[in-house]
């Protein structure tokens, strides 16, 4: 008599963390903390702007996590939003690694939102969306690092599902929207796709004067081995870049970053 076997199905993780910050009589005031899951997000003291750090516990994403995470600051208050380290998404035996990421910024505030890079590794499958709200008058930094693969260590990535959808709007309208879909044939595709770079950023600055930075930006474009280019319409300012590896983008968006943010230190999570 043969004896069925059953397959258990494998564990995936959930995680959700949001964070509510805004202005009291001593600086920045916590309003409220979820934490749950693989998901955690911390306050550390580094004086300055309040910064909200956030980790993914799980140690990376595979085909079936999900994870949230989602950040408020009230009126008039600046903040810096980050990750512990660089998330990875490794390979999927079967479904997709969703990751949702929500920003609020009230009126006349600022958020620096600046992850550390996405690593994606050979066979991932990863549906992410950020999305970033603004009130009357407030504004954001959104960047955006994606590395394929680890080319010190000799990976090549080959299959990939990537959707990320990045958006900042403004009293319900669209002021910035970057779709992003790569697949197998995007990897292959030449020049005309990624060719031989296997990294890549978004960066972009929502301000009123943001243009005003378009000309400073563009005099640090000059990282060895780094394609990049900025441009600017009336209050938006968007900086592409792409390498053959993460660490000279990365070289590249610190000294972008450096003039968009007036000289202000990097996140201390950050490891240049």
């Amino acid at each position: 008599m043969t004896q069925a076997i059953q397959i258990m199905p494998m564990q995936r993780s959930r995680g959700e963390a949001r964070i509510a910050l805004a202005t009291g009589p001593r600086g920045a005031r916590l309003m409220g903390l979820r934490q749950q899951g693989s998901a955690k997000v911390i306050l550390p003291h580094v004086g300055g702007r309040p910064e909200a750090v956030f980790l993914n516990t799980s140690g990376g994403l595979t085909g079936g996590d999900v994870l949230s995470f989602a950040m408020e600051i009230g009126a008039g208050l600046q903040a810096i939003g980050t990750t512990q380290t660089a998330e990875r998404a490794y390979r999927s035996a079967g479904g997709t690694a969703r990751v949702r990421v929500d920003l609020s910024v009230g009126a006349g505030g600022f958020l620096d939102w600046l992850p550390q890079e996405t690593i994606l590794f050979d066979g991932a499958a990863l549906d992410r969306r950020t999305t970033v709200t603004l009130g009357p008058e407030a504004g954001c930094l959104m960047l955006e690092m994606i590395v394929l693969g680890r080319p010190a260590m000799g990976e090549v990535v080959r299959r990939l599902s990537l959707r990320d959808w990045r958006m900042v709007e403004r009293d319900g309208a669209p002021v910035w929207v970057e779709p992003l879909r790569i697949n197998d044939a995007a990897l292959s595709s030449g020049l005309a796709g990624l060719g031989q770079m296997r990294a890549f950023a978004s960066l972009a600055l929502i301000r009123a004067d943001a243009a005003d930075l378009l000309s400073p930006l563009r005099r640090v474009l000059d990282e060895p081995g780094v394609m990049a280019a900025a441009s600017a319409l009336p209050g938006r300012l968007m900086l592409r870049a792409q390498a053959p590896d993460g660490w000279p983008l990365r070289r590249q968006i610190a000294r972008a970053l450096g003039v968009l943010r007036a000289g202000q230190p990097l996140p201390r999570v950050w490891q240049m």
